[in-house]
């Protein structure tokens, strides 16, 4: 697990930096766990762009993940790891005792050949999913369900990870990895171990068409664009912002201005802050 830097061939290569895909054992996908993918363009039903500066990119494949890790006593064999194309991390096919493939995310030092397990009688180690109430305190995990049998919802982004720091009166208190301590019903799911990939955040685009691989159009500044385009726009050479602050394309005021909504069922369950 390391990264790659290119030979300065040309003023593109010169910062690009990407993952070495050492951990990568197989270039070819599960064909019955692949699903199309479609590509909306930031464009909404009525064809009208709804999110700005999307378009175009790599097509793609979808890959059934197995959030939930349902099959409890069956053992699991880790068939091989890939690269997935719709997330940071990366995925493992496993094949059950009785058959059955699903793809799940790549723990950290998972090896092709390991066996996993999921349920109550499971071990403490990498990769098997339990109850919260089963996996001990200051236990590392990942992909942790929010609801009970809804599946993960938490710590799926490569390298990511939480801490199990208590239990109380049916709950578990999780230090998530935003810094935010969390309390999540002990009767939800997570799997040992932290998520593969870490060195993710270490990769550097580099040029302007990787980010158009991924799909991401130019981002433009509104103080370059036209007043009738843009509230920052118009003037002679660089101008200001102004007296009323920045403002985003539709008029609404951008900086320190609340948008979001309280969310009151989830906020209750909040015992610490990520700020």
């Amino acid at each position: 697990m390391a990264t790659k830097n290119y030979k300065p061939t040309s003023p593109a290569l010169r910062q690009r930096r990407v993952s070495d895909f050492a951990e990568i054992t197989t270039t070819e996908p599960e064909k019955s766990l692949l699903r199309d993918l479609k590509s909306s363009g930031g464009r909404n039903n009525n064809g009208r762009i709804t999110v700005r500066f999307r378009g175009g990119g790599r097509k793609r494949k979808y890959r059934v993940i197995d959030f939930k890790r349902v099959k409890d006593g069956i053992p699991a064999i880790v068939k091989s790891v890939e690269y997935d194309p719709n997330r940071t991390c990366y995925i493992s096919l496993v094949q059950y005792k009785d058959g059955e493939k699903s793809y799940i995310l790549t723990p950290a030092d998972l090896k092709v050949g390991m066996e996993l397990l999921s349920g109550e009688n499971a071990e403490i180690k990498i990769g098997n999913s339990l109850m919260l109430k089963d996996i001990p305190a200051s236990s590392i995990v990942h992909n942790i369900e929010l609801t009970i049998k809804k599946g993960g919802q938490l710590a799926r982004s490569a390298g990511s990870y939480a801490t199990v720091m208590g239990k109380n009166d049916g709950y578990v208190t999780l230090k998530l990895p935003s810094g935010e301590i969390r309390l999540v019903n002990e009767e939800c799911r997570a799997t040992i171990g932290s998520v593969s990939n870490s060195e993710h955040r270490n990769t550097v685009v580099g040029k302007a068409g990787a980010s158009r691989w991924k799909g991401r159009r130019p981002h433009v500044r509104g103080s370059v664009m036209n007043p009738c385009d843009h509230p920052h726009g118009g003037g002679e050479g660089r101008a200001p912002v102004g007296h009323s602050g920045p403002r985003t394309p539709w008029g609404k005021p951008t900086l320190g201005y609340k948008t979001r909504k309280k969310r009151k069922t989830s906020s209750k369950f909040i015992v610490g802050k990520r700020k």
